[in-house]
């Protein structure tokens, strides 16, 4: 353990006799650095030390990360700008601030960023290009040292993404990949989510199970929809084209979302349960169910595919996702210091798949059930519904 009644971190010091190390040449230029377990032994120290020590020397030019092949000493004829504690800053730019999963999310990168000494800038692009686009702006012209990036729908700012490439600022995107971009991504398994969710509806007696999405254009998406229709399939259930359509319900106005409910609900087999991308859109199929006259569960269920939205979904759900948001965070954060420094930060890609949790009603403290409240006004109101 660091010494409190030293003068200097001990990972300081550790620093300090490495950069000796190398202009005595006991290391050549080059050559591979010796590893983390390494410095752990010969310094008695913890790995969350050696950690930090490599990682201020990567990031301040004596040493260069090469995916897949290990550490090298740099060559220290031409070094690179050496930052400080105070001046090593990455931007984090976020697809909205509202709701559990994503505050939790900016924890998890704030408090690496804490553990590493990295200064956050957060930035909110509120599913707008544009303003992601300015966020990204900010951090070319700020030199931040890394951008951690939950990007907005849709394939946007690329060249903005281009620009970080050649200035060798690494980017590390969360919740979602970009099929265009090779870059580092800490995802959800989503096809796995999809997948989950539909047989355990299945389970309970749900063989009519509606879709409802908020954005489309978005591989989390595109991938819990493909692991929903791989579920039906190996159940012996139909891919039904109107229950399986990738349409955006949460922008549709009011009377949009009464209409397509309705038909839903009046067609030969309607749905016994409707499937949500999220808690936005679940908490949108509650209020338009409820101006239809349908009590939720009792005559039609509800369920989410992950829980961003705005209030805990599960008392209202029969199944639902919950998502590792902190801990997406904080391995996206650690991935970012990681590349940090290196000749080349976009060699190699990697994307680390985390594991969401399936939670079902069974597992609440409580549940909820929704009515239509006892003096109801038309279906045209604003009046909130009521949740009993």
């Amino acid at each position: 353990m660091d010494d409190p009644g030293s003068p200097a971190p001990l990972y300081d010091r550790i620093k300090r006799e490495i950069r000796a190390a190398i202009v005595r040449g006991d290391y050549v230029p080059g050559a591979p650095f010796i590893t983390q377990r390494e410095i752990c032994e010969r310094y008695s120290v913890s790995n969350t030390t050696a950690v930090r020590a490599l990682n201020d020397l990567v990031t301040e030019g004596v040493l260069i990360r090469r995916r897949g092949k290990g550490t090298y000493v740099a060559d220290q004829d031409t070094p690179k700008p050496a930052p400080t504690g105070a001046d090593r800053s990455i931007a984090c730019v976020v697809h909205g601030l509202q709701g559990p999963h994503v505050s939790q999310l900016v924890k998890g990168v704030e408090s690496m960023c804490s553990e590493l000494d990295y200064r956050m800038y957060l930035s909110e692009s509120d599913a707008s290009a544009e303003r992601e686009r300015r966020a990204l702006r900010q951090a070319v012209d700020t030199h931040a040292h890394g951008v951690v990036l939950y990007p907005v729908e849709g394939q946007v700012n690329g060249d903005l993404v281009d620009e970080l490439r050649r200035r060798r600022v690494p980017l590390v995107l969360v919740d979602r990949y970009r099929t265009d971009l090779a870059t580092d991504a800490v995802i959800v398994d989503n096809f796995t989510v999809g997948y989950q969710l539909t047989k355990e509806l299945i389970d309970r007696g749900h063989h009519r199970i509606g879709t409802l999405w908020g954005e489309t254009q978005c591989t989390s998406v595109r991938d819990r929809l493909t692991g929903h229709k791989h579920a039906l399939r190996d159940h012996g259930l139909p891919v039904v084209p109107e229950l399986t359509v990738l349409q955006s319900f949460q922008t549709l106005p009011d009377a949009g979302r009464r209409a397509a409910l309705a038909r839903l609900l009046g067609s030969t087999e309607p749905p016994t349960v409707f499937l949500c991308s999220n808690g936005y859109v679940l908490a949108a199929a509650a209020n338009t169910l409820l101006q239809l006259g349908v009590e939720i569960p009792v005559q039609v269920d509800l369920a989410g595919m992950d829980d961003a939205g705005p209030y805990d979904i599960l008392p209202l759900t029969a199944v639902a996702a919950v998502l590792p948001s902190y801990d997406m965070g904080r391995k996206a954060m650690r991935l970012l210091a990681g590349r940090i420094g290196s000749d080349d930060p976009y060699r190699e890609v990697e994307h680390v798949v985390l594991p969401a949790v399936i939670r079902t009603r069974d597992t609440a403290t409580a549940y909820l059930r929704a009515v239509i409240s006892a003096d109801p006004l038309p279906p045209s109101s604003n009046q909130p519904s009521t949740f009993g």
